[in-house]
């Protein structure tokens, strides 16, 4: 059961709260690095999320359509085949949809697996993102309502970001600035719209300073122990403890205190993208620049075909984003953690 079902989905990020770890969410946007991701999380003995954002999907629906419902589609698919040789389960997520592109992305997606469920399959993917952060918190849980209620029908788990998330993620950018840390009124306004269950369950990407893309230390001030001050205001009105499952936007960066802080609080879920993306480059920046004379027909020259062929050098890079992967899995502390 590579793929997870909804179930095994739950009982995934049931472990992940108990245990205090959390799932790499690596983002990917082709086969390739697909396979690099499930590679990682196989060699680190984890299971793992595998997302697509809305740029990721764009790009693998081809340019010359650029359709992200095909490109989500496409590689949701051929997960499904090719995670069968992998001996660990993964969860299909789409990342960040902002508000002018739910058309587009998210509530197809969410239709197409409503119709699987309906004929007694598992939904496509088991969870999907909306990123509302640009709306103010009203329209923002208002829409969340609308597609928690159409996810929980399709068995598949909603993931809301409330507050925003600095730098840039696929063309939706946000300062940084005081405004990047969720305060316990957010939470309890989401915890009053979206429930707590009850409505059908959810991930929150709450803010504590988290950046999107590069930074350098010292730019972002990360206080991931303000997770620990929403689940205490949201489980001191309704009587939960640790009513939410966090995610962990921005990690790129991140110190490995600031981590096993947000561990500690409920993050259950943490996504990469810059470093796994470096991770499958730089390799590919070495192949090139030792092979210059072989993957260029320099001065009229022929090259050398196998230093140029696309295989040569994308092991290169399936084995450096791999590597990453495995390195995420230790600092969450999902290493060994597979479901037998």
């Amino acid at each position: 059961m590579p793929i997870a079902t909804p179930e095994v989905y739950n009982e995934m990020l049931d472990r992940a709260k108990a245990g205090k770890f959390a799932y790499p969410a690596i983002n990917v946007t082709s086969t390739q690095t697909l396979h690099a991701a499930l590679r990682g999380f196989a060699e680190a003995e984890s299971d793992g999320i595998i997302q697509i954002s809305t740029g990721g999907a764009e790009f693998l629906g081809g340019q010359y359509n650029k359709d992200m419902v095909t490109g989500a589609v496409a590689l949701a698919e051929f997960a499904h085949v090719v995670a069968a040789k992998y001996d660990i389960t993964v969860a299909l997520h789409t990342d960040h949809c902002p508000k002018d592109k739910l058309d587009g992305y998210v509530r197809p997606l969410l239709d197409i697996s409503a119709e699987r469920v309906a004929k007694g399959q598992n939904p496509l993917f088991q969870s999907h993102m909306w990123d509302g952060s640009a709306e103010n918190l009203a329209d923002n849980l208002s829409i969340g309502q609308e597609l928690l209620a159409k996810a929980a029908a399709a068995k598949i788990i909603l993931e809301v970001e409330i507050t925003p998330t600095g730098g840039e993620e696929d063309g939706v950018t946000h300062e940084i600035n005081d405004e990047l840390y969720t305060t316990v009124d957010d939470a309890i306004r989401t915890a009053e719209a979206l429930g707590l269950g009850e409505k059908g369950r959810y991930l929150l990407a709450a803010s504590f300073g988290n950046v999107h893309g590069v930074y350098k230390p010292g730019n972002v001030v990360l206080r991931p122990e303000l997770l620990k001050d929403l689940q205490e205001g949201v489980g001191a009105k309704y009587g939960k403890q640790s009513p939410f499952d966090f995610v962990f936007h921005g990690g790129s960066g991140s110190t490995e205190q600031e981590i096993a802080t947000a561990l500690e609080n409920g993050v259950v879920k943490m996504n990469l993208d810059t470093d796994t993306q470096y991770a499958f480059s730089r390799p590919i920046a070495d192949h090139m620049f030792r092979n210059y004379d072989g993957v260029l027909k320099v001065d009229g020259e022929v090259g050398n075909k196998k230093v140029y062929d696309p295989r040569s050098w994308g092991k290169l890079a399936e084995g450096g984003m791999a590597k990453r992967v495995t390195e995420a899995c230790a600092n969450l502390r999902s290493t060994g953690t597979k479901i037998k």
